[in-house]
């Protein structure tokens, strides 16, 4: 389960890439459209289908360490969610504007709302599982948080840009 940390390490690792090869058309809201774009794509795509991926093929390792009993069906709803969101983070691509905004709501509610269970886990189950309690639960709340600061601020950026 350390590829929880490897997602952000190719967020990273995309945007400057895209900032590299984009650096004769930098400017502030260039530089929030290519970090945003990055979160999109590998936070939310790639990583979302990542998940997809565990939740649907190795769901037993995957219940085991989140501190859920193997075999529940839900366990595949999960995954088929993380599916959708990880092809609309891929579809962040091409499409941009109000998808982009779509998106980020989307997972933003999934995320927290996962947030809130994992928590209620905590408290009344007591589950301190490492994919309960541990970084899955900071991710949970941390990435849409990104999101949305990077989306006003690519807007606002956006919005100077055009009238100016």
């Amino acid at each position: 389960m350390n590829m929880l940390y490897i997602w952000p390490t190719i967020t990273a690792l995309m945007a400057v890439l895209l900032i590299v090869l984009n650096k004769k058309s930098l400017n502030k809201n260039k530089i929030l459209e290519i970090v945003l774009l990055s979160f999109l794509v590998v936070m939310v795509g790639l990583g979302s289908i990542w998940t997809f991926l565990g939740h649907t093929f190795m769901a037993a390792q995957v219940a085991a360490f989140i501190g859920w009993p193997a075999g529940s069906p839900f366990q595949f709803e999960v995954g088929v969610t993380n599916l959708s969101f990880g092809i609309l983070g891929l579809l962040c691509w091409k499409f941009r504007d109000n998808f982009w905004t779509a998106t980020i709501i989307g997972i933003t509610v999934f995320y927290w709302g996962a947030a809130y269970k994992h928590i209620q886990d905590m408290i009344y189950a007591g589950n301190y599982a490492p994919g309960n309690a541990g970084v899955a639960l900071y991710v949970d709340i941390i990435i849409p948080i990104i999101l949305i600061v990077l989306l006003i601020a690519y807007k606002k950026t956006q919005i100077k840009q055009e009238t100016s």
